[in-house]
């Protein structure tokens, strides 16, 4: 039987929901893609929250694509299976005994995690990589780091064939190369932004562990140009894991993506309070071409 007082939490819920019927409308039928990583992977509260707001976003007409990384699982299995790493300039080499584990570990254990936690939150989720329809071709991003790939081709049909089916698309990064029998491990951000260019998408979310981009002052700046970008990247204030996120996001505008969000992947509910609330979640990165949004 429902409760009969009306306190002030409901009605603040319905005022919420009101609010947000004309971002609601906005994004109906937009395609978002979400990179989904850091310390919510590992935590299931965390990830039923997250797979619980993909859902609300395929209810109300979004296209979700859900791409991930997993970094701390494929550290974890290497070091079950006493594969040791080598690095060049701070990035591990990716030879053939590690990208059979990283193929093995994203595409299997950690896509079908999410798929699964989707599904447990009554959506509809297929879970593929780039590899499957060729979604994502590449090259070797850097011959002496071995199987890292970049992408050169993307395909991208059989992710708007999930769109029309009413299914939610979970990528892992690890995509096919010019020759069939290569196996390429594509960092989770650079695939989430060749993805995002290839469909034209309305948003890019980033998620990650940190508040967003921030100034000099240490204040994080809730919209920036792509002027600003380079700006505070050249004069140091952007550094370390930052600069290929800002990386990305400059990429993807360049291929038609009409904004990129880095979003604070901690904060509960971060991906609907940057699309359905004025507030927004983060920092949006946009092209000087388009008007600035009203973001408090």
């Amino acid at each position: 039987m429902r409760p009969r007082n009306m306190n002030k939490d409901w009605k603040a819920t319905a005022r919420t929901l009101s609010e947000a019927l004309p971002y609601l409308q906005r994004y109906s039928g937009a395609i978002v893609v979400v990179k989904f990583g850091g310390n919510a992977m590992g935590d299931a509260e965390a990830m039923a929250q997250f797979a619980r707001d993909i859902v609300l976003m395929r209810q109300v007409g979004v296209n979700p694509v859900v791409v991930h990384g997993g970094g701390p699982m494929i550290n974890e299995m290497l070091a079950k299976l006493n594969i040791e790493s080598r690095f060049v300039r701070g990035k591990r080499v990716t030879d053939q005994a590690t990208v059979e584990v990283v193929e093995m570990v994203l595409t299997g254990l950690v896509n079908k995690r999410i798929v699964q936690a989707i599904m447990d939150e009554g959506g509809r989720a297929v879970g593929l990589s780039g590899k499957d329809d060729d979604l994502m071709v590449c090259a070797a991003d850097d011959p002496e780091l071995g199987f890292v790939g970049k992408p050169i081709e993307m395909n991208v049909q059989v992710l708007r064939d999930l769109f029309a089916a009413g299914i939610i698309p979970v990528v892992a990064p690890v995509a096919t190369g010019e020759d069939p029998l290569e196996t390429f491990n594509v960092n989770g951000d650079t695939a989430a932004g060749a993805i995002a260019g290839a469909l034209q998408a309305d948003r890019l979310l980033l998620l990650t562990d940190v508040a967003g981009v921030k100034d000099d002052s240490g204040e994080v700046m809730t919209e920036l140009s792509p002027a600003d970008i380079r700006r505070l990247t050249d004069s140091g204030v952007i550094a370390g894991g930052m600069i290929p996120k800002t990386e990305t996001a400059l990429k993807a505008l360049e291929e038609g993506v009409r904004a990129v969000v880095i979003v604070d992947g901690r904060v509960p509910n971060a991906c609907l309070l940057e699309l359905f609330t004025e507030h927004g979640s983060g920092s949006m990165i946009r092209s000087e071409s388009l008007p600035p949004l009203k973001r408090k």
